[in-house]
């Protein structure tokens, strides 16, 4: 039964934390590594707008649609970034993953493909899920790559569908992964994480 109720996700060198304002500092200090609100395609707050990034969110989950985390990276004890499920549907078991960002420190690192990796054992194997979404923007390509670097299939493009922060609209990229997909991606996730550790 998919739920909204907070809860810790740990293993892989990272800890998934339920996203709280004690997470503000720690949050800003990610984002200003690679000044990420500046890549206009993302949802990347910028420092002074953490707090409001941090309430919205909190207010999704209240309203039963969104359960958000701050990723800590447990080799340096210090905020790496955040990511939740959005657009929850439990009629559908469907969750999506996403608004997910890391520090410039920990792209192409292990960081992402554990944080997917406990995401969605959790999807799957606690909630049951039928379905977990992923959507980008169509300018985001680094973000395509790696979602696709999952094992996840592209379902098609939605156009002119969400309005980013800068008032432009966006096309979005849709991907998903089915549970009977999930073995064989999350082996592959785990053979990704053992190359990394070794």
């Amino acid at each position: 039964m998919i739920t909204t109720t907070p809860v810790t996700l740990e293993g892989h060198g990272v800890r998934l934390e339920p996203l709280s304002v004690e997470h503000e500092d720690g949050l800003a200090t990610a984002a200003t590594d690679g000044q990420l609100w500046k890549l206009w395609f993302t949802s990347v707050p910028e420092p002074s707008g953490t707090r409001g990034y941090i309430d919205s969110a909190l207010e999704g989950q209240r309203a039963g649609h969104m359960l958000p985390w701050a990723v800590r990276d447990l080799a340096t004890n210090t905020i790496a970034g955040s990511t939740r499920y959005h657009d929850i549907v439990p009629a559908a078991d469907r969750v999506e993953i996403g608004y997910t960002w890391y520090s410039q420190r920990c792209q192409r690192t292990g960081v992402n493909t554990a944080c997917k990796l406990l995401l969605l054992t959790h999807a799957f194997e606690t909630l049951a899920c039928a379905v977990v979404g992923l959507r980008t923007d169509n300018f985001n390509f680094k973000s395509q790559r790696a979602i696709e670097a999952l094992g996840a299939k592209k379902d098609g493009v939605i156009r002119h569908h969400h309005q980013r922060r800068d008032g432009t609209v966006r096309d979005t990229v849709i991907y998903s992964i089915v549970a009977a997909e999930w073995p064989d991606v999350k082996r592959h996730l785990q053979l990704r994480l053992a190359r990394h550790d070794s």
